[in-house]
């Protein structure tokens, strides 16, 4: 009987310990399979988590920032113990204790699912550390095991603080942040040292659910769970009572609830400046290196010169719109019964609208009373829109056609229509609204490419184009300095004349007769009356006489065109080109013929603050010395590329000098100090320029239509442009200075009469003196053996040597090469288009 009793026990023991073999067996096989193929754990010590990269402008200042995933990394040593410490609390109490996992915890979450509770994973903070970083996030047994044999081997690889490091940088936490550097940030305002015990525990909830503890929406959940982490930290002995009971007690701050101002709010709203930026950086590093790089990026911008840009662009584009007459038809409406009450408020804040333009507010029509409107104005309430603030506008109907000017707001404007308001000074409000009209501006030093400001048109939010990089326009007569380069370099001089008189060129589109802007021909004038007046017709003689080959080298070279097609009427700005290409050109003209190229950023580091890009590549050869005397300046190498003659710039700049002084651009800039420059207007005025400088800052500006259309009587690059740059340049001026232009050496002065071009005394005086630059061993020449018409036979009624146009009679009929009389008409009759520049 005994023995029976002990076989069967000993049965029983032998299956329990053979079954306990197996199962071991099974396991271990288990483990043996799923560990095979396993990612390489020891990447983890190498791994740099995507990080925010940073736009600072050269003051040091953030002005923008890029991120796919808006993570600040934070050192281990960097995180202060209490943030640990309440995540530890919320997640792993056990960490610095276990191997990689938790059986005990493991087990109680087998119970708890056995018993008919909630199945969770009891994961441990490094097994979170292996599913966010190596095996992702599904939710499967293969899983589990692959988790727990990387968290054991991890434990072999890394510290415990190396693990937490990752963890505490990669687990998301809601509102876009990922880590808590970042989530501090978004949630307080705050870094991590600033935090309280009640913000780090408050953080601590959040790797489980964001959504679901949300500081506004979930309040009340929020501080619950907020409140079980404090008495966690407690009774795990990371705070006293005393910090536990003041902290539970504490209400839920955050930058949600508006108890904190945003960390966005400090950073300027992004505009054509940083989006450039990340376009150009996103090409050559690379996107995925910009969004999560972590770059330490300094870019050229003057804040207070993009400001100014800004302001000046948007001034010129609303004042030519207002000009028009005409509102446009609403685009943004809102359904009137989400406007009751105070409703409005939170419609109108989650409404997508242009905010930028700086003293113009997003408002809503509320209600329309006799002539009146009342508006809801974001950030201030109600207010007023009067009848007769809206008299200087037609509205554009349905059908396209224009309605009738009314004082009264409600021939404009319905309930529910989203505009711009600005204040005025009775404390009612303005309408306003974007223009159709677009442009662009940029300015850059002359000597270093560093672009200052840029504007690429009214509103980013409205529209991302950059005008000032992207938009390709015909230059028109912005043009005209390169063919008079390509001239003054061929031997020619700035007295050398060159006729003025109609001109016959049969083209695949018919016969092209171009004319000036004033529809007047003048006979010969010296080159430089040619630029101040902007005469069309010497300037295709001029092209015509050195070859449109030569033209279009010039051009190339100074970076204008990849390939310039040399037709004639190129030579008046037909061909497209880009602001930033004309700008950049002309800051060659500025600094004596030297190379320069643009650039929007000084340096580039990376995330350990090495320099992976730096733009100036000059070398200084003072500053390795540990000081310098009293009054002695740094020598600063420069190994820039010479691409035209140093006098022919200073000829040319002479030259651009009198179309500000007293050509095309005199009534608009007068900024004090030496200021040389172009304008330009297309035919038909489809597009408007003027690109000028000072001795050391260069700016253009261009204005018309993204569908090229004409601006209609009386627009010009002089009249639009100009005050642009005159509002601009007077502020950079007022920052930066300016003085005269540099006269290269290897020349001397000698007075000429600018309308005759004749050589006149050196005591010579009088508005009809100037003094023209020419190099030595070059005679100034002087007659009609020195007229050039460029192959054109010139008109035989027309004058010579007139004194301005108040001189001059517009010459209807005239004798053309062929010995023809032909009528000119009053205005162009070729292909407008093609036809370039016109003033």
């Amino acid at each position: 009987m005994l023995r029976a009793i002990l076989s069967f026990f000993g049965s029983i023991f032998s299956l329990i310990t053979i079954g306990a073999f197996a199962v071991a067996l099974l396991i271990g096989a288990i483990f043996m399979m799923y560990s095979r193929d396993l990612p390489n754990t020891d990447e983890l010590a190498q791994y740099t988590p995507p990080t925010i990269s940073r736009i600072y402008s050269g003051q040091g200042d953030l002005i923008d920032e890029f991120a796919q995933e808006r993570r600040l990394f934070a050192p281990a040593d960097q995180i202060p113990d209490m943030v640990k410490q309440a995540f530890i609390s919320a997640e792993d109490k056990y960490f610095y204790t276990h191997k990689g996992y938790d059986p005990l915890g493991m087990a109680k979450a087998a119970l708890d699912a056995a018993q008919g509770g909630r199945l969770r994973g009891a994961s441990t903070i490094t097994q979170q550390v292996m599913k966010n970083f190596l095996l992702g996030g599904e939710r499967s047994a293969e899983r589990k095991v692959k988790e727990l044999i990387l968290a054991a081997r991890i434990e072999t690889t890394l510290s415990k603080d190396e693990i937490l490091e990752l963890y505490l940088n990669e687990i998301f936490l809601g509102q876009n942040s990922f880590g808590v550097a970042a989530a501090a940030q978004t949630y307080f305002n705050k870094t991590l040292t600033q935090l309280t015990v009640e913000e780090a525990a408050y953080l601590a909830v959040l790797p489980k659910a964001p959504s679901r503890y949300h500081p506004v929406r979930q309040m009340e959940r929020a501080v619950g769970r907020r409140n079980f982490v404090l008495r966690e930290m407690y009774e795990n002995g990371y705070i006293s009572m005393e910090e536990y009971e003041r902290a539970k007690e504490a209400p839920l701050m955050s930058v949600q609830n508006g108890d904190y101002d945003a960390f966005k709010g400090q950073i300027p709203d992004r505009d054509y400046f940083t989006d450039e930026i990340r376009r150009q950086l996103s090409a050559n590093f690379g996107e995925e290196e910009f969004f999560g790089g972590g770059l330490s990026i300094r870019a050229t911008v003057d804040r207070e010169l993009q400001d100014e840009a800004a302001k000046s662009l948007r001034r010129a584009l609303e004042s030519y719109d207002r000009g028009q007459g005409i509102f446009h038809r609403v685009k943004t409406k809102l359904e009137p019964d989400t406007l009751t009450g105070e409703a409005w408020k939170e419609t109108l804040f989650n409404t997508v609208f242009p905010r930028d333009v700086k003293g113009w507010r997003a408002a809503v029509v509320l209600k329309l009373e006799g002539a009146d409107a009342t508006i809801g104005i974001e950030g201030e309430g109600e207010g007023i829109i009067q009848g007769a603030d809206v008299k200087w506008a037609r509205p554009r109907l349905e059908d396209g056609k224009l309605g009738k000017k009314q004082a009264s707001v409600d021939n404009l404007l319905d309930v529910g229509d989203v505009v711009h308001v600005k204040a005025r000074d009775d404390g009612t409000w303005s309408l306003r609204q974007i223009p159709q009209v677009q442009g662009g501006f940029m300015a850059m030093d002359v000597n270093t490419g560093r672009v200052l400001a840029m504007q690429g048109g009214f509103s980013y939010q409205h529209s991302v184009f950059n005008r000032a990089t992207q938009a390709t326009r015909q230059p028109g007569s912005s043009f005209k300095p390169f063919v008079y380069a390509a001239a003054l370099d061929s031997g020619f001089a700035p007295n050398t004349i060159v006729v003025d008189a109609p001109i016959e060129i049969n083209t695949p589109q018919g016969l092209w007769r171009p004319k000036n802007a004033s529809n007047k021909f003048y006979g010969p004038a010296p080159l430089r009356t040619g630029i101040e007046r902007s005469r069309n017709l010497m300037t295709i003689r001029l092209a015509e006489e050195i070859g449109m080959g030569t033209v279009a080298q010039y051009a190339e070279r100074f970076g204008v065109y990849d390939k310039m097609n040399p037709f004639l009427s190129n030579a008046l700005g037909a061909q497209e080109s880009t602001l930033m290409k004309m700008v950049t050109a002309y800051a060659m003209f500025a600094n004596g013929g030297e190379r320069v190229e643009p650039t929007l950023v000084d340096r580039v580091q990376d995330r350990w603050g090495r320099t992976v890009y730096r733009h100036d590549q000059r070398v200084c050869e003072d500053c390795q010395l540990a000081s310098l005397d009293d009054n002695f300046a740094p020598l600063i190498v420069s190994n820039r590329e010479r691409v035209m003659d140093a006098i022919t710039a200073y000829q040319l700049t002479s030259m651009m000098r009198g179309v500000v002084e007293r050509g095309t651009a005199a009534k608009t800039v007068n900024l004090g100090v030496p200021t040389a420059g172009k304008t330009g207007t297309t035919n038909d005025a489809k597009d408007v320029w003027f690109v000028g400088f000072t001795s050391n800052i260069v700016a253009g500006c261009y204005i018309g239509h993204d569908r090229p259309r004409g601006l209609g009587r009386g627009a010009s690059g002089g009249g639009m442009c100009g005050p642009v740059f005159n509002s601009f340049m007077k502020q950079a001026t007022a920052k930066y200075g300016g003085g005269k232009f540099d006269v290269p050496p290897g020349g001397y002065f000698v007075k000429i009469d600018r309308f005759s071009g004749a050589v006149l005394p050196n005591d010579a005086s009088g508005d009809h003196v100037v003094s023209e630059y020419f190099r030595e061993g070059e005679e100034p020449t002087f007659g009609l053996g020195a007229v050039l018409d460029g192959g054109f036979a010139m008109g035989s009624n027309l004058n010579l040597f007139v004194r301005g146009d108040s001189n001059v009679n517009a010459v209807t009929e005239v004798t053309t090469s062929s010995g023809k009389r032909a009528v000119i008409p009053k205005r162009a009759n070729f292909g407008t288009l093609s036809a370039g520049g016109l003033y």
